[in-house]
């Protein structure tokens, strides 16, 4: 489904190049869930937005379903097939849910008993959201949710989550990991990505990815990869030193 062949991404810096990806490599299958991994300002994000087209690789291409999408934008990416969800979700103010999840879903006469199984597939009750607006009065989890539910309105083959639990409560948080668990559960001729430092999400994984200083250091089926970063008392004092986040001792 998705190749990246000898991707690296840098930013200027002073009077030179700061190499943020370098020369990374691997595919992803149709079919799986896969977890990225590794210590903050690894390039865990950055490799994301590669992938979305919300930035483009300084050398290396990528391929989606065999085709080179590497100069392809974030529209043309979308219309192949991939979504992102953002780290922080967006607020729009005028905007109902309902009006969200149409425009998401490409077609603007979408029934409204459709929208609303698509919140109830990500825990929400659509009798109380689908009216509302898309605004601060929305916590962050009922956002991240929401947009969510407009990946699954949207029907992409691969979808690719950042983060999903940054800025969210523990409630909120068990939440999305029974999205997640019942969107691996159905997985069918799609895949899904997710950015995470949470032992939770890394134990739903079909693959796991370790970035390290823009480099990927590890990859592997999860458990062969997770017994790794958790089997051991001092590579969990190494995760914490480095940065790999709470929640890799459960």
């Amino acid at each position: 489904m998705l190749e990246l062949k000898n991707v690296s991404f840098g930013v200027e810096e002073g009077d030179g190049e700061k190499e943020i990806i370098r020369d990374i490599s691997f595919e992803i299958p149709t079919n799986e869930m896969i977890v990225i991994t590794g210590p903050n300002g690894g390039g865990k994000s950055t490799l994301a937005k590669l992938i979305a087209g919300i930035e483009k690789p300084s050398e290396g291409r990528i391929y989606f379903n065999g085709e080179d999408i590497t100069d392809m934008s974030v529209t043309e990416r979308a219309q192949k097939g991939i979504g992102f969800a953002f780290q922080q979700p967006v607020r729009f103010k005028g905007i109902q849910v309902l009006d969200l999840i149409r425009l998401a879903s490409g077609n603007r006469r979408l029934p409204t008993a459709q929208a609303c199984e698509y919140l109830s597939a990500v825990g929400l009750c659509a009798r109380d959201y689908i009216g509302r607006e898309v605004n601060a009065s929305l916590s962050g989890g009922e956002l991240k949710r929401i947009e969510i539910a407009t990946v699954l309105a949207k029907g992409s083959t691969l979808s690719i989550f950042d983060e999903p639990e940054a800025g969210i409560d523990l409630w909120s948080f068990q939440n999305l990991i029974k999205v997640f668990e019942n969107m691996r559960a159905h997985i069918e001729n799609s895949s899904i990505m997710i950015i995470s430092h949470q032992e939770r999400i890394l134990n739903i994984a079909d693959e796991i990815l370790v970035l390290r200083d823009g480099l990927l250091v590890r990859q592997g089926k999860r458990e062969e990869v997770l017994p790794e970063l958790l089997g051991t008392s001092s590579a969990v004092a190494a995760c914490r030193m480095s940065g790999i986040a709470d929640g890799l001792e459960g």
